[in-house]
């Protein structure tokens, strides 16, 4: 196992260039950048992956990756720089009626506060105009009659209060009807005013510029109306299983976390020669286990690779979970189940890959090395900063828990992450970084995975092994 710094694990287990590799994406929201920035070196590298793995958005870097797409990920007009980046996991709909409801009673209380302070500006204007000999009407006169009259039976004491209700009541009354009509595709428990209490960011328009984007790659020149979402996960899916051994299409592993069965779900699009292996075990009791826990994206689960994708994009606890149900035939008898992505899921995704004969696992993340001593920096207050940044301390705790298990395990492990990065999880316009005292922007970090993927493991052990380096671009 090799870690950035540690030259001398790197030299004891160097990178060989014809084994069996896999490249492991992991991380949520911006980390998609950082594998972006990474992916192009290693494409310029002419690195040999023959399986691509992902969990949170790395699934979507896996994606593209998986059908010769990679190059969409970092152009100049492909998936992270798109106009509609910044919008990703926005705040739900029903917290921004409510906030900007609230915004406006809060003005609605203070405008008569400002028209009482306005008097403060006034006077002393006026005092100065009549020093000058201003001869006409004076300005206290007319503000004290415009007060008069604000302030009368007629004015703000009657239609304010009204006002704020309507502004008030009328958001919660939306909310509230929003929760009734609600359809869900299980029954909910509890009572009903927590229907109104959704999670506070959404993931659909995340999971809809990835379907656009892959859409995109997929219909090339040609002019066709983009499918639904599902239709075209299928149609991805049948595109890969079919070529897969073309040169640029290598095999797909994907993991999400099953709410309901507290299990983690493996879904996978690999080659004939391993389908079998991937149900393969001593008893049949674990047979009968491994059907709950692998879906086979080349065969009858290929219809569920859109379910997949929105379940591996949303965000424990900060979106909602995705709903999916399972078919009639299988072993859960057309249950529905909350899927959703899981940080610690990174160790599972290492074994799976070694069951699937791959020797070396070249893991991506974009989570920082943990602090030492003093290097605490100001917590941040705003909501999505929050929760980042429990996020990213997740993804670097699962990363740790990675390299502690990967010194007995018998997989040549490989990590490219970043020193420091300030951006967390949301900061889709970028973020603040205290350590530099600058703006860090989303360019600079997917700038920042191309140097570490050079520096971390092209310079330091490909180059060594004989493999062909390309140039770097300027």
């Amino acid at each position: 196992m090799t870690r950035r710094g540690d030259r001398s694990a790197a030299h004891a287990e160097p990178y060989a260039p014809h084994r069996r590799t896999a490249v492991l994406f992991a991380g949520v929201g911006t980390a998609g950048v950082y594998h972006a920035g990474v992916l192009r070196a290693l494409h310029e590298a002419g690195v040999k992956i023959d399986v691509v793995a992902g969990r949170g958005i790395g699934a979507v870097t896996a994606l593209f990756a998986a059908v010769d797409g990679s190059a969409r990920l970092w152009d100049s007009r492909g998936f992270w720089h798109a106009p509609v980046v910044p919008q990703l996991y926005p705040w739900h709909p029903w917290l921004r009626l409510f906030g900007w409801a609230s915004a406006l009673a809060v003005f609605l209380v203070v405008f008569p506060i400002a028209a009482i302070v306005a008097g403060l500006i006034v006077f002393p204007i006026d005092f100065v105009l009549r020093m000058l000999g201003w001869s006409g009407q004076g300005l206290t006169e007319g503000y004290v009659s415009v007060v008069a009259a604000a302030f009368g039976p007629t004015g703000f004491p009657t239609w304010l209060p009204r006002f704020v209700v309507l502004a008030l009541g009328g958001a919660l009354a939306l909310v509230a009807a929003s929760a009734v009509v609600r359809t869900a595709r299980r029954r909910e428990r509890g009572p009903l005013w927590w229907r109104m209490v959704p999670a506070p960011l959404t993931a659909e328009r995340t999971v809809e510029h990835c379907w656009t984007a892959i859409w995109d790659l997929v219909r090339g020149a040609a002019n066709i109306r983009q499918p639904s979402s599902s239709e075209l996960a299928t149609r991805y899916a049948e595109l890969l299983s079919e070529n897969l051994g073309q040169p640029g299409f290598r095999e797909l592993v994907i993991s999400v976390h099953d709410l309901d069965a507290r299990r983690d779900l493996v879904c996978t699009v690999v080659a004939d020669m391993r389908r079998r292996g991937l149900m393969a075990r001593p008893t049949q009791a674990e047979v009968d286990a491994r059907h709950t826990e692998v879906v086979d994206l080349t065969a009858l689960g290929r219809d569920r690779l859109g379910d997949i994708v929105a379940a591996a994009l949303t965000v424990p606890l900060a979106t909602a979970w995705h709903d999916m149900t399972l078919p009639t035939d299988g072993y859960w008898r057309g249950e529905t189940h909350r899927l959703t992505d899981r940080p610690g899921s990174l160790q599972r995704l290492v074994c799976e890959l070694v069951d699937l004969d791959v020797e070396q696992v070249l893991l991506v993340s974009a989570a920082p090395e943990r602090p030492a001593v003093h290097e605490l920096i100001p917590p941040r207050l705003d909501g999505r900063a929050r929760m980042g940044e429990y996020v990213q301390a997740a993804e670097v705790a699962a990363l740790h828990d990675v390299l502690t298990a990967g010194r007995s395990g018998g997989v040549r492990l490989f990590v490219i992450h970043p020193e420091h990065n300030p951006v967390g999880p949301f900061d889709f316009d970028g973020a603040f970084d205290d350590r530099s005292d600058r703006p860090y922007s989303l360019t600079e970090l997917m700038a920042r995975g191309y140097e570490d993927a050079y520096k971390q493991f092209v310079e330091a052990l490909v180059a060594p092994s004989g493999d062909r380096v390309g140039h770097r671009a300027t």
